[in-house]
């Protein structure tokens, strides 16, 4: 469990002023430009699309695609995007079919992403000197991004406000330089995104340990962390026990705290099959999401001809954070319904011979009163009823979840009691059963299976320290939030971005972007411009690398890359596209060159040969992390091979070998008349931090982000009114913080409730309010009020 290093003088809640005898002060200016810029006229309610895909997703595919690419290049990608001979889809993590596949096997938001990568835009060198910092920084998210490929290596020098031109030899040198000069290795962070590929995220990991740092904080640790947490204590493994081929078997499937129909949009085909086949899908969720109303697959003509399928048969209005209790009650209806039926309800031969603590998690849910659940989970007890009966009928049910799980205090709580509702009745290691957590980004799994983590296993640390005769660093490293107060305190200089955009994606932004500005240098990896660029240490580089889409040409030829999907197959991507400019370098290749800089004769790996043969990254691999074995061999065949995965044939790896049952309180949120529960969401144009139009017509938002979701019955009880402008202050112990500038939008959301998007909202979620165990930020319960301002930005 992760202790706060918080610095106790400088609460992170106000303002700071930064000294006037900084030259780098017009960058900071109290960090106002880590926040995007406000709206004067805010969001269009335009016409909320009840229907997910469809004709209309094609139109959009289509649009974006040729805006960005063109038709014939849109064409020859998007074929080749998640085909066996292609390259992997660089949004959400969802597999692929293990058979065939169709020629179009995308979504919407997977060929937006690839457009958005694969664009004819660039952002050369002349178009960095033309916009200052302090300009670009007044820009919206969607703008910069439009702004194109990163065509150069670029630095931004002490003092000065734009970014110029540097050769590659000089940037490494220029980090090699800060790396050497630094007091201790645990003085520079090595952050990952879940883009890097296996070979880079191995790489990038044996570079830091070399170095002598564990600090290697990534992703998972804001969106998955409770789930890899909860899951290992209690089935021994932290990722999904199933097979994609599970959902077409399954006859319950319940999707809890998700919305498929934009983070994971090809789930709804294995979902729409799930349903053509007799399953059950119960949606338990604050927000009936489009996405699991109805859905026209796009590649089924009866379908766009109005042959929608309705995917959920129930919607389970749950309360922001009342997921424990909404669990608890249907898992209480189940133990009641054993005891009716004479013990023909629950699976006693599994429960008695595969788990353990079955009487003190039952004592628990008997002890737990009915009101309790009814009014912390905020549904009533026929809605829960009607959802336990789905369990309690299932032979062969699937639990899974994304953030609206794991992003709350109790959110490894929240985890462990989905799989209690699956155990009770042997739902894990079976056909068409199990629990899966869904993964938000392409290779955010395969980064920490190949050692992206701050406390890799011991195992994995003795396999590293074998295959390449060094020591490695014993102490455990910085995860996401302990990076940003250590930055904030001033103990780490330099911080090092393999992809993603970290400013964006971190909780308390005008904490974390002072945080950044404390840094002596900060290195962002990145094939676009984002606002993480634009508020950085006192010198910082942009290093453009290759993007997923395009041809890795090494002298051992082209080569490809692997990844791993959220349920455990690693397969090859290998790009189809000439590079954006001839001055890319892919990512190991630019982790080499910083390693050499920095290691010197300290290290005696052959960077070079393995960057010029990923085939030799791969047998490191092999020889380091079990289940990749034959590694070269087995993921050139067609759609790659699965890791070991015990829960799924049935074994659980916990020091007793059986699964755990546990046992969770209610969370019970204290509110003040006057204040709301509010959770971050995306929305249907945006792919985590990366907006690509300002529109969400799965809610009915046109032309703006800035609008804040409330129950029409919480806008009368506060003397609030459609459309009216406020300000969102969140309250966290004595702290508060503002968002400036939000339209109200009335929504169907349970009362005192509310909704917004992130990154806007980001600047909410105090960097100390975090999960137990897993350190997790809290972005899906926020505490906070309104403040009515004026209608006009001026």
């Amino acid at each position: 469990m992760h202790r706060h290093e918080h610095d106790e003088n400088s609460a992170p809640n106000q303002a700071r002023t930064v000294k006037p005898t900084d030259p780098d002060a017009h960058l900071a200016q109290g960090v106002e430009g880590a926040e995007p810029p406000l709206e004067t006229e805010g969001a269009d309610d335009g016409r909320r699309d009840t229907t997910a895909a469809g004709i209309r997703s094609i139109y959009e595919t289509v649009h974006f695609g040729v805006k960005e690419m063109g038709p014939r290049r849109a064409t020859l990608t998007l074929l080749k995007l998640n085909q066996k001979d292609g390259f992997d889809c660089p949004s959400c993590a969802w597999p692929d079919p293990d058979g065939h596949r169709k020629h179009a096997e995308f979504c919407e938001n997977g060929a937006k992403a690839v457009a958005a990568e694969a664009t004819t835009k660039r952002l050369t060198p002349e178009i960095f000197a033309q916009h200052p910092i302090p300009d670009l920084l007044e820009w919206r998210d969607v703008d910069l991004d439009g702004l194109g490929r990163i065509t150069h290596p670029m630095i931004r020098r002490r003092g000065s406000d734009r970014y110029e031109a540097i050769e590659w030899s000089e940037a490494f040198a220029l980090l090699g330089e800060h790396l050497r000069g630094l007091a201790s290795p645990n003085e520079a962070v090595f952050y990952t995104s879940g883009r890097a590929s296996n070979e880079a995220a191995f790489l990038y990991g044996l570079f830091a340990r070399q170095y002598g740092t564990n600090n290697l904080p990534d992703c998972s640790n804001m969106c998955h962390e409770s789930s890899g947490t909860g899951l290992s204590e209690v089935i021994g493994f932290g990722k999904a026990t199933v097979r994609i081929e599970d959902f077409a078997a399954a006859d319950a499937i319940f999707i809890i705290g998700q919305n498929p129909g934009t983070c994971h949009p090809r789930m709804l085909t294995e979902l729409q099959k799930a349903v053509h086949n007799g399953c059950r899908i119960v949606s338990i969720n604050p927000l009936k999401e489009t996405g699991l109303m109805r859905f026209e697959n796009p590649q089924k003509a009866l379908d766009l001809l109005g042959a929608a399928t309705h995917l959920a048969c129930l919607f389970v209005p749950v309360r922001i954070n009342g997921d424990v209790a909404v669990l608890k009650g249907i898992m209480k209806e189940m133990l009641e319904a054993d005891e009716r039926g004479g013990g023909r309800v629950l699976a006693h031969d599994f429960i008695a011979h595969h788990t353990e603590g079955f009487d003190a998690f039952a004592a628990d849910i008997r002890a737990e009163s009915w009101d309790r659940i009814i009014e912390e989970s905020g549904v009533s007890r026929d809605l829960i009823r009607q959802a336990a009966e789905v369990a309690i009928t299932s032979e062969r049910m699937i639990c899974c979840w994304a953030m609206g799980i794991t992003q709350h205090k109790n959110g490894v709580a929240n985890v462990q009691s989905i799989v209690d509702m699956a155990l009770l009745r042997g739902q894990i290691g079976r056909r068409g059963a199990g629990v899966a957590p869904i993964r938000g980004h392409s290779n955010v799994q395969g980064d920490r299976t190949v050692g992206i983590w701050e406390k890799m296993s011991p195992e994995f640390m003795a396999g590293l320290a074998k295959e390449f005769n060094f020591s490695p660093p014993e102490k455990h490293g910085y995860d996401t939030v302990c990076a940003i107060e250590a930055m904030h305190r001033g103990t780490v200089q330099v911080f090092v971005g393999l992809g993603g955009n970290f400013l964006a994606a971190t909780p308390d932004t005008n904490y974390t972007s002072e945080a950044v500005h404390r840094c002596a240098l900060t290195v962002q990896i990145s094939t676009k411009l984002n606002r993480g660029h634009l508020v950085t240490g006192r010198q910082a580089l942009i290093l453009p690398c290759l993007g997923r889409t395009e041809i890795d040409s090494r002298p051992g030829g082209p080569q490809f890359v692997t990844v791993e999907d959220t349920t455990g197959v690693v397969h090859m991507s290998r790009g189809v596209l000439p590079p954006a400019s001839e001055q890319l370098l892919s990512e190991p290749a630019i982790i080499a060159g910083m390693a050499k800089a920095t290691l010197g004769d300290r290290t005696t790996v052959d960077w070079d040969a393995l960057t010029d043969d990923y085939d030799g990254i791969r047998e490191h691999i092999e020889h380091v992390v079990p289940g990749f074995t034959q590694y070269n061999v087995r993921v050139r065949q067609p759609g790659g091979f699965y890791l070991p995965n015990a829960p799924y044939q049935g074994k659980f790896n916990t020091p007793s070998r059986r699964a755990l049952f546990t046992a969770h309180p209610i969370p019970h949120h204290e509110l003040a008349a006057d204040q709301l529960l509010l959770m971050t969401i995306r929305s249907h144009d945006q792919f985590n931090t990366t907006v690509y139009a300002e529109n969400d017509r799965y809610r009915g938002i046109a032309n703006g982000r800035r609008v804040l979701f409330l129950n029409q019955i919480d806008m009368e009880r506060l003397g609030l009114a459609r459309d009216q402008w406020v300000d969102i202050v969140s309250h966290f112990e004595s702290e508060t913080r503002r968002a400036a500038r939000f339209k109200l939008v009335p929504y169907d959301i349970p009362p005192r409730c509310a909704a917004a998007y992130f990154p806007e909202t980001n600047v909410l979620v105090p960097i100390r309010s975090v999960a137990d165990k897993s350190n997790q930020p809290v972005s899906k319960s926020i505490v906070v009020s309104l403040e009515a301002c004026a209608s006009r930005g001026d």
